[in-house]
């Protein structure tokens, strides 16, 4: 096993760790909802659940990832993460949309409710998301799908707090028109945090080219190379967060031998991931061929 794969059990195992804490955080809620009738404890247990789900989606990705590839799956499931970031991303955002317009209906029907169990059960859940968002904290820096789930239990976290506050307000001071304020602010931030993760995890899916790699550029790095004249015919795209692909046409000023492209070649990959960590590159050498030089070819 690889470190890449070494490094991705271990992620799984933090998050099936994960799994299991929210799952004990959402059953304890929706009792303690249920007896206290605190609708936003209720809440708050509708949110972990939805966190559960999408966390188990996240583990299956996660493990699929570490799938070899077959004669029929040559890219094995290398981009399972990136569709369950793009599917917890927008769950995430439907979620905090309703919780916005959840917090502008408890504006209106504000009206007291039993806070101690609200209190503990909320600083139970704020204590085991925390752990959650501790322990996925380094691998959310490194991977989309880990950082989709991270941005969940952070959601689950924050909104414990909101709860928190919210009943400790309400115990000592009877104000409680604060937990629809935090709940709002809460939701609005998480959907900023969302937009950000669903918009890179489309542009993957779309095999746009990877943020801030440029083709000028890179035409300019292998045009440095001995007898290359252009590069065109260009296909750029990243497959998941390790693995950036280039596919382009090479073409050249006299006709070399097969043994100097190869050396010419291998040369190019090297400065190819120095430069720009391109680590996948299928370049096709031509002489006097006449075909269009542009780098974008409309098919």
């Amino acid at each position: 096993m690889n470190h890449e794969d070494q490094h991705s059990e271990l992620s799984t195992s933090k998050l099936l760790f994960s799994i299991i804490l929210n799952i004990i955080i959402t059953v304890s809620q929706f009792v303690g909802g249920i007896i206290s009738g605190s609708l936003s404890l209720m809440s708050d247990a509708a949110h972990n659940l939805t966190d559960v789900i999408s966390l188990i989606i996240s583990y299956i990705a996660a493990k699929l990832k570490l799938r070899k590839q077959t004669e029929l799956q040559t890219f094995g499931y290398k981009r399972a993460e990136i569709i369950a970031a793009f599917i917890n991303a927008f769950t995430l955002i439907i979620l905090s949309v309703y919780l916005a317009i959840e917090s502008f209906h408890r504006f209106n029907n504000i009206k007291p409710i039993e806070s101690n169990l609200v209190i503990w059960l909320a600083l139970l859940a704020l204590v085991a998301n925390s752990l959650s968002v501790i322990l996925l904290s380094k691998d959310a820096k490194k991977n989309i799908n880990m950082r989709s789930a991270y941005l969940h239990l952070l959601t689950d976290a924050l909104v414990s707090l909101a709860v928190l506050i919210g009943g400790l307000l309400m115990k000592y001071y009877q104000v409680y028109w604060i937990d629809p304020t935090l709940t709002l602010i809460i939701s609005l931030y998480l959907m900023y945090l969302s937009w950000d993760i669903l918009l890179e995890s489309t542009k993957m899916l779309m095999l746009f080219a990877p943020k801030g790699i440029h083709i000028q550029d890179i035409e300019n790095c292998i045009t440095t190379f001995k007898h290359i004249k252009n590069l065109h015919h260009v296909h750029l795209w990243q497959l998941n967060d390790y693995d950036i692909y280039l596919e382009a046409h090479i073409q050249f000023k006299k006709d070399i031998t097969l043994s100097e492209w190869d050396s010419i070649c291998s040369e190019i990959e090297k400065q190819l991931w120095t430069d720009f960590k391109i680590n996948h590159s299928m370049l096709q050498p031509e002489f006097l061929r006449e075909d269009e030089k542009s780098f974008i070819i409309q098919d």
